[in-house]
């Protein structure tokens, strides 16, 4: 008996939807942790540097389960895949909000990052394909834009709940975040077979590629800076800015709001002229981390370079659309590895970011380190660009 097709090819916007929702889901849980770092660290007896340890867990949940996942996964038609790990995500972010220790929080939240790459890696290809070539970025800022979406309400909500009911209550609410998208994904997304010649050892053939593994670098270190700064605003504000917890929500919804509006205008950008999109953002997100330090005294201040901040994290469109160009026949782990590289940079930033803290540089200084990062990315990725020009020219001889 064959498998009905959903109605995907007639309704593309609920598809968009149903990834999204998982998006949004994904991205609550990964910024929201951060948010509530001061909370679970004083509920747990820790010092902010140490339940910053819990951020880094869920990123290298993301680093080890990107890359296997799609691998091992290679023959799995997409949207049994993307059910399924929506289901590992909802247990592991369950669990979570019933976590009676730290150690288990912590393999909790490395469980939890499990999915997120592989989840978003799919997704992507899913959206890239419904349009044409050149709408790629765009249908792929769609889906993300869920996770900037919940940058806005899904973040500010959790950091709210975790005021008033305790951050356990974060993590139950991305619980059941996550069961939606699986009825929505149920209904909505496309049966997509997958490649009859994929395998894992095709897969892995993306590693294989300069332009693969160059673009990876490039996110996992210019990305970095972004979440060195966020992991740790909330404690900024409230022991440098010196306002109350309760502005947390709202300079974190702002923060959302530049995300959004810059993940679309990003891949806007990306669509027309991939290469210097790329290099304007990472030049763009250098310039407002290098302000962060400078103007975080002031809550009005503040406020717009997170504004600015956040308006640089479309960078990751544009690199998930370059994958794309220069992974070959190994898609899927190219995407997917994608997140493995940012999550890095969810665990490097933050790890940097800690150990200046606790050197006693103060939280400020994690602006100094993010611009830093953020250059670094930037010096990778004209590396990228002029080993592409040269391969161009060796297998296109005048």
């Amino acid at each position: 008996m064959t498998e009905p097709s959903a109605p995907a090819a007639t309704h593309p916007a609920l598809v968009t939807l149903a990834l999204a929702m998982g998006a949004f889901a994904i991205g609550t849980t990964e910024f929201a942790a951060m948010s509530l770092v001061p909370f679970f660290a004083r509920d747990l007896g820790l010092s902010e540097p140490e339940a910053g340890h819990a951020i880094s867990a869920y990123a290298l949940g993301v680093v080890v389960g990107a890359p296997v996942i799609a691998v091992l996964a290679a023959k799995i038609e997409r949207r049994k895949l993307l059910i399924a790990l929506m289901a590992v995500f909802a247990i592991g972010n369950g669990i979570s909000a019933m976590a009676a220790s730290y150690p288990l929080l912590l393999l909790c939240r490395f469980v939890s990052g499990l999915p997120h790459g592989a989840y978003f890696g799919i997704a992507a290809l899913v959206a890239a394909s419904m349009v044409p070539a050149n709408r790629r970025a765009q249908s792929v800022a769609m889906v993300m834009s869920g996770l900037t979406v919940a940058t806005i309400i899904g973040v500010p909500v959790a950091n709210w709940l975790g005021q008033e009911l305790g951050w356990r209550a974060g993590f139950a609410v991305v619980s059941g975040l996550a069961i939606l998208t699986m009825a929505l994904v149920a209904l909505y997304a496309p049966v997509q077979a997958a490649d009859p010649d994929a395998s894992p050892l095709r897969e892995l053939g993306a590693l294989r590629r300069p332009q693969v593994l160059l673009t990876l670098l490039t996110g996992a270190i210019g990305f970095g800076g972004l979440f060195c700064v966020y992991t740790y605003v909330a404690s900024t504000m409230i022991e440098v800015t010196g306002v109350s917890e309760r502005f947390v929500p709202a300079v974190l919804a702002i923060f959302g709001v530049g995300m959004t509006v810059g993940n679309l205008f990003w891949a806007w950008v990306a669509d027309r002229a991939q290469t210097k999109a790329a290099i304007a953002a990472l030049l763009f997100s250098a310039a407002s981390l290098a302000l962060f330090s400078v103007l975080a005294g002031n809550i009005w201040t503040l406020s717009i370079v997170v504004l600015l901040i956040g308006f640089g994290g479309g960078l990751g469109t544009i690199l998930q659309t370059r994958l794309m160009d220069v992974a070959g026949d190994a898609q899927a782990l190219a995407a997917a590895a994608h997140h493995s590289a940012f999550n890095l940079a969810n665990a490097l930033g933050p790890w940097l970011g800690g150990l200046a803290i606790a050197a006693g540089y103060g939280f400020t200084s994690t602006g100094w380190i993010g611009s830093g990062l953020a250059l670094g990315g930037l010096a990778i990725f004209l590396v990228t660009v002029s080993l592409h020009k040269q391969e161009t020219i060796k297998a296109c001889p005048a």
